[in-house]
Formats: C-alpha cells, structure tokens, sequence
C-alpha cells in the first residue's frame, strides 16, 4: 500500500517500539558500563544499572530484561562475601531463562565459577594488565572482525567451564580469554567498555598493581587504546546486537575443544 506525504509524515513521526532494559551489574560506586553502556543505549536499550555492593537487589527474573551484563571489579569470585556469593548463585537466573548474558572480567570468572570451573590467581604471581594480544578461535560468534588486541586488568584467571565452548584464547599466561555457554551466555576476560579516560583512571587509583609483573606502564597503556580501541569499538557496535539477538548460538550443542585448544 502506498502512503501519501501526510501518511509517510505519520509513519516518520511514530516512535520506535521500546525495547526492554539491559540488566548492568557493577561492582563499584564510581563504576560505569562504558562504552558498552554507550553502544546500548545508541541502540535503543535503556540501562538498568544496578550495584549489589551499594545495597541494589538482582531481579528475580530477567523477564522485563532484554540481557545481562557483569562488569569486572577489584575483588574475587572466589569471595567469601555474601553478596559475592549470591551474585554467582544469581547467574543461574540467566541461564534457566536462557537470556543473553555478558561476563566481562569479574563477570566471566563468576560464570565460569557458576558453571563448576576454577577461578584462581596464576601459580607465578602473573598479572595482564594493558593491551595484550588474544587469538579469536570462533569467528561465527564473537564475529569477523574479533580484535586480536584487548585491554586487561586482571590477576585471576579461570579454567574452561565443562560443556562450554572456546571462542578465544591466548599464548600469555591466562589462556582462556573468551568462552560461550548455552543459548546466550558469553565471557571474556577482557574489556571491551574500557574509555581512554577509564584508561587513565584505573592507572592512577590502582598505580600499585603496575608493578606487578605482566602490567604495563601508565604511558604504555595509552599508546595501546589510542593504537587497538577504534577496533574494539568498531568490533562492540556489531557484536553486542548479535549478542541480544542469539546469533550463531546453539541450544545445548556438546562441544568438542581438544583440537581448538591446540591451536
């Protein structure tokens, strides 16, 4: 049916449909989701932005949620802090309603802690701390254009989950970078949100950890996100819609890793 020019004005005018809210867990007052809270709300989804350190209760069902992210923080998912526990305990949530979930750091160790695997610091005292090197091994759902370069902050590592499937690794010391579970749930090791003004932050709060071996310097990390962040953007903007969507996922699909972890 052809619309006329007062029908095409009307139908320009109509808003879009409100898409649901995505679920934001973060682990610090100051904390903000970054350029992953950017690329969401560029897309038309509201942020429910909530703080289980600060008092916030989890929602007892995502069904009034498109997803959920769980952002990193300075602590453990191997804390014995009520609220560290009951936020893994709260994953399976997600995973029973087979909604899109997103652990970032933190995040992806309390998946993997979720799912039976373990979640510990490296045997030598090694930290990843600034732009490191990945290897995308599943391109048909992390995406074409995976970064081959991410920003870390970190010193716990974790092992892969049983029945999850590998999608990127690394030669450093923390092999596991980026694993998928299920219908819809992802975690990496690494972080996509990170802002040069994050960047410069996080180095300045936490100067302590740069001594750590692994880290790099202040000056360093910089030079890195100006040199590898378009692309971790560029690669955000097309993975988090394919994300929500369920895109290249499975149900229940047994995976075999031995010969993706000899890659």
């Amino acid at each position: 049916m052809m619309l006329g020019a007062r029908g095409q004005a009307n139908a320009a005018r109509t808003p879009a449909p409100a898409r649901r809210p995505v679920l934001a867990v973060l682990h610090q007052a100051h904390s903000t989701p970054g350029r992953v809270g950017w690329q969401l709300q560029r897309l038309g989804y509201p942020l429910d932005v909530r703080r289980p350190h600060s008092g916030d209760r989890l929602p007892e069902t995502l069904a009034a949620h498109a997803g959920a992210i769980i952002f990193g923080g300075p602590g453990s998912a191997n804390d014995a802090n009520p609220v560290v526990r009951a936020e893994v305990e709260w994953i399976k949530v997600a995973l029973r309603e087979r909604k899109p979930l997103l652990g970032i750091c933190l995040g992806a160790q309390m998946l993997a802690l979720h799912l039976g695997a373990k979640v510990a610091p490296h045997a030598n005292g090694w930290a990843e701390i600034g732009y490191h090197p990945i290897r995308p091994l599943d391109r048909e759902r992390l995406g074409e254009d995976a970064p081959d370069h991410v920003y870390q902050w970190h010193r716990e590592g974790f092992e892969l989950p049983s029945g999850a499937r590998l999608l990127a690794s690394a030669d450093g010391p923390f092999p596991i970078q980026a694993f998928s579970y299920g219908e819809g749930a992802i975690g990496v090791q690494f972080h996509p949100e990170i802002t040069y003004a994050m960047v410069g932050r996080w180095t300045v709060r936490s100067a302590h950890r740069l001594s750590l071996p692994g880290a790099q310097d202040r000056a360093t990390q910089l030079e890195g996100h100006v040199m590898h962040a378009p692309k971790v953007q560029r690669w955000l903007a097309r993975f988090l819609p394919r994300w929500l969507a369920g895109e290249g996922f499975a149900a229940n699909q047994r995976v075999d890793n031995s010969a993706i972890l000899q890659v």
